[in-house]
């Protein structure tokens, strides 16, 4: 029996699953997926499964990076203002933004959709997004799934989870081995609040402030909606670039957690961070939170970006010539600290200034 001779599923749309909208959903973005594909993927959309040849890379030595994740309740602005064409961008940010910091680069990306009942319009919205991000990092997206699950999910609300592969030269990958005491710390602006904090950010604007996604907000020059929906920045381009001329000995992604929990994460125990506040601007969005939440300034920096997206630990002899190439790139780019000695139990973040 063909897909078309396939029989009706009366029974099952009435249990709330409608197996030929998600059919219909296929057709839908087949164009806007094969827009990402290069030569490497082998198969089409509608399969069981994403084929991509990686050949010989190029690599004398090829390591497969991967990492999954998702936005977090940065949904609820996007369905709050009815906007679904950017969280994608998010989605395939926090991915491939993860696997960069290894020194790979992004070879394919997949997805995961999940809501009560599929809305074809705003699953397609999601779609867009999403190929644009993939676009964004240059991998490709080669599938997904699509999940219908009345019960599980409240009429409106869905679900996303992104999951991608990277590839980098064993010899290449950046870690924490080459970070030394006196090299420098770059900074890579943000876009703003990227995917990270939203819990407590839509406390504060929503519960504690009673704002409403329409509302203008004189402090942030849009409305609130705009602003908490700005696209998180895809790192990607601009790393792997600077790559080919410099070593950069350290990476780091500013997530959840801020400065004091993700820095760590790439530092020897005998190292330290001393960030300079001040050495950069922070986009208004993080002062109109702290002041109206009356969040302290040490929650701020352990919460969100604070306008810094990206971190680069660099030699001093390279600092300069890495953040011009940066700044060609697109990116603003901020010397913001360094690495220094640090003594056995001492905290590995100090932000100067900090009240």
């Amino acid at each position: 029996m063909t897909q078309t001779d396939a029989p009706a599923s009366p029974r099952y749309s009435e249990a709330g699953v409608d197996i030929d909208k998600g059919n219909a959903f296929v057709s839908r973005i087949k164009q806007l997926v094969r827009a990402t594909h290069g030569k490497a993927v082998i198969d089409d959309i509608g399969g069981f499964s994403g084929l991509f040849s990686i050949g010989n890379a190029g690599l004398k030595d090829p390591v497969l990076v991967a990492s999954t994740d998702g936005v977090g309740t940065k949904l609820k602005i996007a369905q709050l203002c009815g906007k679904h064409d950017t969280i994608g961008i998010d989605l395939v940010a926090m991915c491939v933004n993860d696997v960069i910091v290894c020194g790979a680069k992004p070879l394919f990306f997949l997805d995961y959709f999940a809501s009560s009942a599929l809305d074809l319009e705003v699953a397609t919205d999601v779609i867009k997004g999403i190929a644009d991000g993939c676009k964004q990092a240059g991998c490709s997206l080669i599938g997904g799934e699509t999940a219908e699950m009345p019960g599980m999910y409240q009429i409106g609300d869905y679900d996303l989870a992104g999951f991608t592969v990277g590839i980098c030269d064993r010899a290449a990958i950046i870690d924490k081995s080459s970070v030394r005491p006196g090299n420098k710390i770059i900074g890579l602006a943000s876009s703003g609040l990227h995917s990270n904090g939203y819990s407590l950010v839509r406390k504060i604007v929503f519960e504690e402030l009673g704002l409403k996604v329409g509302d203008q907000v004189a402090e942030l020059g849009c409305t609130l909606g705009e602003e908490l929906l700005k696209p998180t920045r895809i790192y990607v381009a601009s790393v792997l670039r600077v790559l080919r001329n410099h070593k950069l000995n350290a990476l780091v992604h500013v997530t959840g957690g801020g400065f004091f929990d993700n820095i760590p994460r790439v530092l020897p125990e005998s190292c330290k961070a001393v960030i300079e506040k001040g050495s950069w601007p922070v986009p208004p969005v993080f002062s109109f939170l702290q002041d109206k939440g009356r969040v302290t300034e040490a929650e701020m920096y352990r919460t969100f970006n604070m306008g810094i997206g990206m971190m680069a630990a660099v030699s001093e002899a390279d600092a300069d010539a890495v953040m011009q190439q940066f700044r060609a790139m697109g990116e603003q780019a901020y010397l913001i600290g360094e690495i220094a000695a640090a003594k056995p139990g001492e905290a590995q973040v100090l932000i100067k200034g900090l009240a």
